[in-house]
């Protein structure tokens, strides 16, 4: 047998299992079980009404539309599952810039399973552990970034952008004004204009210098006006680069009479450093599934964390977990104005996630928070030094005196032109190797873009792999671009047919949508 060359740091001979695995819907068969529950006890039968106790509306008409398999069957097709995954537990997950993905410790998953038999519903006196946990989650995110309370409740950060949005609304309907747009920038988050726009704003972008990448102060003046509610911003925006003179655009705002909010999805490499109050936000948001090490779930369960400081709090969505001095309880005086945004989301946050947050918060302690910013810095540094000696590589604004933070968008326009390989040829082809790889949101601002973020997670070997991968892979774009163009080969992602990603007609989020749209 010949032993396998580990020469190279580029995984050559990875292939990923790949069961084409049929949703489990479609492995039902009618009658099979995977255990046969019994029938009560005569006693116990006798004390129960069953569905008998049901008032005639509650009551289905049809037989409730679940799969029907043996233990065995559903085993092997949840193990399957769970080998098509490109997950941080088992792949270098670098590639994810503007999510901070980064390793969530086995400890605190461990301890967030204590609670998984929670109920929302639950008497107050019996959760004390969780709420205390709640609270104090709060205090030392209101440390961390300089607010005076948080609420747990948006379910991500579009949905805490959401929520800032909503309280600048409140806040205005209570004293009477009428301001109805909100400035935001093209390199934030798309969410950052999304999201008010949902709220019913008018969005203003404003545009980056040509040298900086970042607006300047008379742009916004001139965008600003009597009809301005606020101003909502990354930064660092999405391009890695930071706004040195934020607080002048902030301070403008509130000369004005608006409010700022601080997208602080990006805040990987900040902790410890600056806080939204030092610039002067009146509100943040943080996502405790990216920084605060929690999994990023797909989309859920996470948890945007919004905090406002001391005059905005009675306009956010209620409760709040607050102490008497006896005991932890839901506060909804606290949140009371007739203006107040009420809710963005059922409960009061995901307590796992908020748990897990906790958890990393203690024990990094202060000083390892700011280790966290100092090493995600340098590695993100480190990685933009290496990754600029590649000729297929460029970045903009890349003057000298932009110094990327926490990630970095690069461009690979160059070898786009010189080889027909675009960005997301290339991100199809690091499947083939088990690694995770990102573009950019859209609409791509910047030309073929590639947004990568270490974090202070990976090692330097981690971020050499990564890079020599990225170069060989650069290498068959003129060598072998064929490989490139009908990737990915040894993942278990196909070849996907975007043409009916902006047809919601074409869509089918469920089994139940699917039957309906496309069954004979």
């Amino acid at each position: 047998m010949k032993r396998i060359d580990r020469s190279e740091k580029v995984r050559v001979h990875f292939h990923q299992a790949k069961w084409d695995e049929p949703i489990i819907y479609e492995l039902s068969t009618p009658g099979e079980r995977g255990i046969l529950v019994g029938a009560p006890d005569e006693e116990i039968a006798g004390q129960t009404k069953g569905i008998d106790a049901l008032p005639e509306g509650m009551k289905r008409n049809t037989k409730l539309n679940l799969p029907e398999l043996s233990q065995s069957r559903v085993l092997r097709h949840y193990a399957r599952l769970a080998q098509q995954t490109l997950g941080a537990d088992v792949n270098i997950e670098i590639g994810q810039g503007t999510c901070t993905v980064k390793y969530s410790p086995k400890v605190n998953e461990q301890l967030s399973a204590l609670i998984r038999e929670y109920h929302p519903l639950q008497d107050a006196d019996t959760v004390q552990g969780m709420l205390e946990i709640f609270h104090e989650t709060d205090k030392y995110m209101s440390e961390i970034s300089g607010m005076d309370h948080f609420t747990f409740q948006p379910g991500g950060g579009s949905q805490g952008i959401l929520t800032m949005a909503s309280v600048m609304r409140a806040y205005f309907k209570d004293k009477g004004e009428d301001r109805d747009e909100i400035i935001t920038t093209i390199y934030s988050h798309p969410s950052d204009a999304a999201a008010p726009a949902v709220a019913g704003f008018k969005i203003v972008y404003l545009q980056p210098d040509e040298k900086t990448g970042v607006p300047d102060l008379e742009q916004l003046k001139a965008a600003a006006g009597p009809k301005t509610a606020g101003y909502i911003v990354a930064n660092p925006e999405d391009t890695g680069v930071y706004n040195s003179h934020v607080k002048e655009f902030v301070d403008y705002i509130h000369s004005i009479g608006g409010l700022c909010g601080y997208d602080q999805a990006n805040a990987n490499g900040l902790l410890g450093v600056t806080r939204a109050r030092d610039a002067g936000f009146d509100m943040c948001f943080f996502n405790l599934h990216k920084t605060f090490s929690t999994p990023h779930g797909c989309g859920g369960p996470a948890c945007g964390a919004t905090g406002v400081q001391k005059d905005l709090v009675q306009y956010l969505p209620a409760p709040i977990v607050d102490y008497d001095g006896e005991k932890y309880f839901l506060n909804y005086d606290i949140c009371s104005n007739p203006c107040a945004v009420g809710k963005v989301r059922e409960w009061y946050g995901v307590a796992p996630v908020v748990l897990k947050a906790y958890c990393w918060i203690r024990s990094m302690g202060p000083d390892g928070l700011y280790q966290v910013a100092k090493t995600a810095v340098l590695n993100n540094n480190y990685m933009f030094k290496k990754l600029m000696e590649l000729p297929e590589v460029t970045a903009c604004y890349e003057d000298g005196n932009n110094q990327r933070i926490e990630q970095a968008r690069y461009s690979l326009e160059t070898m786009e032109k010189e080889t027909g390989i675009s960005t997301l040829d290339i991100q199809r082809r690091m499947m083939d190797f088990g690694m995770h790889y990102w573009t950019s949101h859209h609409p791509f601002y910047l030309p073929e873009p590639m947004t990568l973020e270490p974090t202070e997670t990976p090692s330097k070997k981690d971020i050499d792999e990564y890079i020599e991968t990225l170069k060989y892979v650069f290498k068959e774009a003129h060598e072998n671009p064929d490989i490139i163009k009908t990737a990915p080969h040894r993942s278990v992602t196909h070849q996907v047919d975007e043409s009916g990603m902006d047809d919601p007609a074409r869509w089918a989020t469920t089994w139940k949508m699917y039957l309906k749209k496309y069954s004979d």
